[in-house]
């Protein structure tokens, strides 16, 4: 059984304790059928253990939900423990002692409804390291008043607890005394931590944003009616029952109602109220996943170019983790920012070759289901990151090849058209006679040769006609070097898309380029095969070779990413007198 699955087995089986302790204690002190005034305390009572299993499933990593299932169990446990005290008068048998241990159990549900469940609402931390003692010295507190009551003698016991019998466990004399010294001074503690918990959370809702008041104002109504509940039912508990009954009432019923306004009305703890068309419903963890956030964004990323997937995955982590504002950072600096952004990252995880920054959450702070979820997103996101450098570097490839061809074009084919057109006007001033006109014709037929090789650069007319194993065949043909070229029968007859005859051949020329610039070369061999599903060209030279780790792949980074974009690879291998081996492969049907 996995972690989450003994986490939710836990949180039903505390939820059924408390659900049922509640109702067989109101069975069993106020008899059957129920009273109005009973079911009303029941169904009131029934909210905390419901949230607190609702928030220990949903989130198992939260305190907090388990904090309220503690609580409630103490509730519903203590009920019962009075619920047998009433029944059994006699005072006799296992049956009061066991009675007199859970009933002492609802001083424990107390202490923690005073202190602990506002204080670590709602993410299940301390607000702050100066609580850790305070939060010591409040335990410490309601351990002592659970001690107390727990041996309260006969007389303290029946005006706490209910049912006749006294209590089995208390004691008498002086002992008896300093059990009631004890329990009394612990009680008193702890309402002092409650009242300082309150004080805390005023001063809190102080000083916070318009959003985090509205969370907090919630829990500090919550906090200040159960406290003034408890002291309401201390001082007019002789006036009537009548007033007994509703002090309690506020008392237990009040911090869980404000506890579930809370977190439905401002969305905490991904619990929220959903409508639908015109059906109204209860939607528990609306947190997407990750699966389901790349769902919804999968048509979008498909047709968005690569910066503008890059602020929809953005806009996906602000959405999926409720943050103010998240990032994507690019390896280059640049950022892609959903929401404002302001402040601090508070939490950054790497995703490929940048990373993802958050800014704080719009509610409660990050949790470990968060980091799980953004460390999910940011494997989409690397590979986003990925693309967008990809085509960046493309982008800049292609510019930098047409500033080459301009180039080419202004150094060579231009200027020779420029004197090629200077010379008939001379010729034409001059009466030219055979000699210039011959001349001139050489000049022209120059220049159409260099078009002829300019143009054979940018794409040669024997790829688009002949095919690839043709295409290098005849670029090797006019090497200064031997060169061999060894294909597959089978390609020689096989076409493949332009832009894959194109990306090898181009990846073969520029490799054969780098061979005889930089490798002083004696012999190069070009292999073209076809296996696997693959595509390959591998080019391989008898030169002086190079260190990789000092100087790159030589000029081949445009042709690898135009490989990458192709879904195939290029490798470099060699070393200094080794010679060099370039390899190109695409990824082919067949």
């Amino acid at each position: 059984m996995t972690s989450t699955a003994r986490a939710r087995v836990l949180a039903a089986l505390m939820a059924v304790v408390a659900a049922a302790g509640i109702v067989a204690g109101e069975v069993l002190t106020a008899g059957w059928p129920l009273p109005i005034t009973e079911w009303l305390f029941g169904a009131a009572c029934m909210l905390l253990p419901a949230v607190g299993w609702l928030i220990a499933v949903r989130r198992s990593d939260n305190v907090y939900g388990w904090l309220l299932l503690a609580s409630a169990d103490c509730l519903g446990l203590g009920g019962l423990g009075v619920g047998l005290l009433t029944r059994n008068d006699a005072g006799e048998g296992l049956i009061p002692v066991l009675g007199a241990l859970l009933a002492s159990l609802y001083t424990i549900f107390y202490g923690l409804t005073w202190v602990f469940v506002p204080l670590l609402f709602s993410d299940g931390r301390l607000p702050s390291r100066g609580w850790r003692v305070g939060a010591w010295i409040a335990a410490t507190s309601i351990t002592v008043h659970w001690l107390g009551a727990l041996l309260f003698p006969d007389e303290i016991w029946a005006g706490t607890f209910s049912g006749g019998g006294g209590n089995p466990l208390g004691l008498s004399g002086t002992a008896g005394l300093l059990a009631a010294f004890v329990g009394g001074t612990g009680q008193v503690a702890t309402f002092i931590a409650g009242l300082s918990v309150l004080v805390s959370l005023i001063r809190r809702w102080w000083r916070s944003t318009s959003t985090e008041r509205r969370r907090l104002r919630w829990m500090v109504a919550g906090s200040g009616v159960t406290l003034g509940g408890f002291v309401l039912t201390l001082s007019l508990a002789g006036e009537s029952e009548a007033v007994r009954w509703a002090g309690i009432m506020v008392a237990m019923a009040t911090l869980p109602a404000v506890i579930v306004v809370a977190v439905f009305r401002h969305n905490l703890l991904d619990l929220r109220v959903g409508i639908r068309g015109s059906k109204f419903f209860l939607v528990f963890d609306l947190r997407p996943t990750v699966d389901e956030l790349l769902t919804e964004l999968g048509p979008g990323l498909e047709e968005a170019e690569p910066v503008e997937q890059l602020g929809r995955l953005a806009g996906a982590v602000r959405a999926g983790l409720e943050t103010r504002w998240a990032a994507v950072a690019l390896a280059d600096g640049t950022r892609v920012v959903a929401g404002r952004e302001e402040g601090e990252a508070v939490l950054t995880v790497p995703a490929g070759l940048g990373h993802i920054a958050c800014g704080p959450r719009t509610a409660g702070r990050f949790t470990a289901e968060d980091r799980r979820l953004l460390d999910a997103l940011a494997v989409p996101i690397g590979l986003a990151i990925q693309n967008a450098g990809l085509v960046t570097r493309l982008v800049n490839a292609q510019e930098a090849e047409r500033r080459r061809i301009e180039r080419n074009i202004h150094d060579g084919a231009q200027q020779q058209l420029v004197a090629l057109i200077a010379g008939l006007e001379l010729a034409r001033a001059t009466g030219g006679g055979a000699d210039s006109l011959a001349l001139l014709r050489e000049q022209a037929r120059q220049t159409l040769n260099d078009l002829r090789e300019l143009a054979a650069g940018i794409h040669p007319s024997v790829l688009s006609q002949g095919g690839l194993v043709e295409a290098v065949e005849e670029r090797c043909s006019r090497l200064p070097v031997a060169t061999t070229v060894a294909a597959d029968p089978a390609l020689r007859a096989r076409r493949f898309p332009d832009q894959v005859e194109g990306a090898l051949y181009f990846t073969v020329s520029e490799a054969i380029a780098n061979a005889l610039k930089h490798a002083a070369a004696s012999r190069i061999e070009v292999r073209l095969t076809q296996s696997a599903g693959r595509l390959q060209a591998v080019v391989l030279d008898d030169g002086r070779g190079f260190d990789l780790d000092a100087t790159g792949r030589r000029g081949l980074g445009a042709l690898a990413d135009r490989m990458t974009a192709l879904g195939g690879g290029l490798d470099v291998s060699g070393g200094p007198g080794e010679g060099t081996r370039v390899r190109a492969w695409v990824p082919t049907p067949g």
